[in-house]
């Protein structure tokens, strides 16, 4: 059954919303590299636009060097990585896709939260921030559970504007420059809920992975705890030496 993705009524370009979008779909597996994404009619009709509207946004995507237009032969997905100022390593992601999964991402809940006494996000932002949460699945099953905590000035973000960018690129809109991350690593049991999320037994022990993304004066801007259900795929490092 085929169905029409909402756009955001903000006044970010149309084209530049579907831009985004499909260049989600080719960064997490959804259009695997050396194949064709789907036709301009089928795009028209998926996010209810004009022809130009869908045409300025492939062109965008072959300017950034992700797809090629052939003649008669369609459009066809040439690179699915991304370029990070952040690191030189490859995204988790972009190498569970390069090695033929497909990664899907559901936001579940963007609210502004009181934070309790005593806990990491009252330390880093105080009694209240905005925190969002979502789901990666690995192959349609559930693989990864994240829960951002982020400082109060994006309070006014809601999960619309998240389903054609990234939080990371919602960061850069409101003037927020990331200048260093930093991650933890450690095996944690999740809470109840998070465990169901991921279908996992209660009680099961997980990697959990804590990041802080700092901007240039050093101020904590997000602080993110991730669950990942390693039985479904171990997580992996590739450097570039």
């Amino acid at each position: 059954m085929e169905t029409t993705v909402s756009l955001s009524r903000k006044d970010k370009p149309l084209y530049l919303q579907i831009k985004n979008i499909l260049k989600d779909r080719i960064l997490y597996g959804v259009y695997p590299i050396g194949t064709n994404i789907p036709s301009e009619p089928q795009l028209e009709k998926e996010f209810a636009v004009s022809k130009i509207t869908v045409r300025n946004a492939i062109q965008e995507l072959a300017l950034e060097g992700y797809l090629e237009k052939g003649s008669g032969k369609g459009t066809k997905v040439i690179r699915n990585t991304s370029a990070s100022k952040l690191s030189k390593w490859k995204r988790f992601t972009e190498i569970l896709v390069e090695e033929g999964y497909q990664i899907q991402k559901q936001w579940l809940r963007a609210e502004v939260i009181r934070n309790e006494v005593g806990t990491e996000p009252y330390r880093l932002f105080g009694e209240r921030c905005l925190s969002l949460e979502r789901v990666y699945n690995l192959n349609d099953a559930p693989y990864i559970h994240y829960t951002h905590y982020v400082t109060i000035a994006m309070e006014d973000l809601n999960l619309s504007d998240l389903n054609a960018q990234s939080l990371y690129e919602l960061l850069e809109e409101q003037e927020i420059s990331l200048d260093k991350l930093r991650d933890e690593f450690t095996v944690a049991v999740p809470s109840e809920q998070v465990g169901d999320i991921l279908r996992i037994s209660k009680g099961t022990p997980v990697l959990k992975r804590s990041r802080y993304s700092y901007d240039v004066q050093g101020n904590v801007i997000e602080f993110s705890v991730g669950y990942y259900n390693t039985e479904l795929q171990n997580y992996v490092v590739n450097y570039d030496v």
